[in-house]
């Protein structure tokens, strides 16, 4: 029985060894490196689309859901409140819907929506960011005999009709925005992108 060693072998063994032990090493720092650059899935589902089922969602009924860390309103408004609509423009400071940061182009209506009785909004006052309260009673006590119903900010006064359009000489200098959206069918409504896909 022989005892050489054959030392070309040995050489070969030991380095491919190493270049395997090597590279799963470079490979173990490599891969954590990278995945630190990306985004993370909090990061990423904080600015992804948000589907909403609005199939139990009732007349006059307002859901909250959160968006890009804001929240975001979906109310189905009455016949009778959209009718109500139109009398506001004289009080209102953007009837129109002209300042076109507020609404992307396809909510740039009477009733800033694509279908008329339901409404997404996102509930941040562009006075100084407070959350208004959703107020639909009518001629409220504290807010007048003239009160049609719309949403009312607390910390400074605004008040806003059930399109979010602002009122005239109010603290908040524009509509509420209206977020990109669309439908997917009859009961969901997708809150962060257009029937584009677009953001």
């Amino acid at each position: 029985m022989s005892h050489t060693v054959d030392n070309s072998k040995r050489r070969f063994l030991t380095t491919a060894a190493s270049v395997v032990v090597g590279g799963a090493g470079a490979a173990a720092v490599a891969v954590p490196f990278v995945l630190s650059m990306l985004p993370s899935a909090k990061a990423r589902a904080a600015g992804a689309p948000v589907e909403v089922d609005i199939s139990k969602l009732e007349i006059g009924q307002l859901i909250t859901v959160e968006w890009r860390g804001k929240p975001v309103w979906v109310l189905n408004r009455s016949s009778e409140s959209l009718l109500t609509l139109p009398a506001l423009n004289d009080q209102l400071a953007d009837p129109e819907s002209d300042v076109s940061s507020q609404q992307p182009t396809y909510a740039k209506n009477e009733h800033r929506s694509i279908r008329d009785n339901i409404i997404v909004l996102v509930g941040i006052c562009t006075h100084l960011g407070c959350s208004p309260t959703y107020r639909p009673d009518l001629a409220p006590a504290d807010l007048g005999p003239e009160w049609k119903g719309g949403f009312f900010c607390p910390c400074h006064g605004s008040r806003y009709d059930l399109s979010g359009r602002v009122f005239k000489n109010m603290p908040a200098p524009k509509n509420l925005v209206v977020p990109p959206y669309h439908f997917l069918g009859d009961n969901n409504v997708v809150i962060g992108e257009d029937a584009q896909g677009t953001a």
